[in-house]
């Protein structure tokens, strides 16, 4: 068997060697130039348009436009700063019982011995998770609504429920956040190599300890990233909540709407701009944490 052959590396000291790296030229440029350009036009134009009107006041009667942060102060002041709080604890609850109830849904497909059960739980998880907005709030509304067939078959309301209460909306956000999640976390799981466990079993180890010191350490980016996804889905949900509560249950997304139309107070255009300038930059510190999870789960379960 001949010995690898290595390439004489010019810069480097007499004799040394260094394998050769490929440089990325201006054609691999040249080929993402069109992403871009689609992306600086579809998302750049509306985030600095935003970003404009909500820091900028235009006086009606002159028609100046200066520099102002009274948008962004009020955003953050009264009923407009309960609307962002009650959105953060809406999501932060809804994604974390979802990553909770998604990991064990994914965890008993993965186990499965049935290749149909699993097919057909991911085929209706890719369906479920993109079923959302006015028809699944009217599906709602005609099961667990105040008259609706299940709230009067099993007497819901003398229990208790309200399906126009955040409670209500916290379960009708799990019926697309659980599919989600489960999407997310079947290829981490598929991910776990067999041989990890075997070597656990070898050495002694119950199952318990294989998840608590080599399963969930692995999963973790991959478990974490999943409950920021599902945040972030939840965070920017508008139309279920609009048709399903209305203004009964404040949420940031429901109180831009309302500024942008008049519905409350005229020429509150810039609070909206403002508000949904808040909702960006939430979104960004979101994915700031989701991007790096994602790329250290990868590096162990690809």
């Amino acid at each position: 068997m001949s010995a690898p052959t290595t390439t004489p590396h010019p810069g480097g000291p007499a004799g040394g060697t260094a394998p050769r790296r490929r440089r990325r030229g201006p054609r691999t440029w040249l080929a993402a130039l069109p992403l871009l350009v689609f992306t600086g036009l579809c998302f750049g134009i509306p985030l600095g348009a935003i970003a404009f009107g909500a820091v900028t006041r235009t006086d009606p009667a002159t028609g100046a436009t200066h520099v102002t942060g009274e948008h962004l102060a009020r955003s953050l002041q009264g009923p407009y700063l309960t609307s962002l709080t009650g959105s953060v604890q809406l999501s932060a609850l809804t994604a974390l019982i979802a990553t909770l109830l998604g990991v064990l849904i994914a965890q008993a497909l993965v186990t499965s011995r049935s290749g149909a059960l699993r097919s057909a739980a991911l085929t209706a998880s890719g369906v479920l998770a993109n079923f959302g907005g006015v028809p699944l709030a009217f599906a709602f509304i005609a099961t667990a609504g105040i008259s609706g067939v299940v709230t009067q078959l099993a007497d819901l309301t003398g229990l208790g429920w309200d399906l126009y209460s955040f409670t209500g909306l916290t379960v009708v956000y799990l019926y697309f956040l659980i599919p989600l999640m489960v999407l997310v976390t079947v290829p981490a799981l598929d991910g776990l190599r067999p041989q990890w466990r075997e070597a656990a079993q070898n050495n002694g180890a119950t199952g318990w300890q294989f998840w608590r010191h080599v399963g969930l350490p692995v999963l973790a980016p991959s478990l974490l990233g999943g409950f920021v996804l599902l945040f972030g889905t939840a965070f920017a949900a508008h139309a279920t909540a609009a048709a399903l509560v209305g203004g009964s249950v404040p949420l940031v997304t429901l109180k831009i709407a309302d500024a942008l139309s008049g519905n409350v107070l005229t020429g509150q255009e810039n609070v909206a701009l403002a508000l949904g300038l808040d909702m960006i930059l939430i979104a960004g510190l979101v994915m700031a944490v989701y991007l790096p999870l994602q790329r250290r789960s990868a590096r162990w379960l690809r």
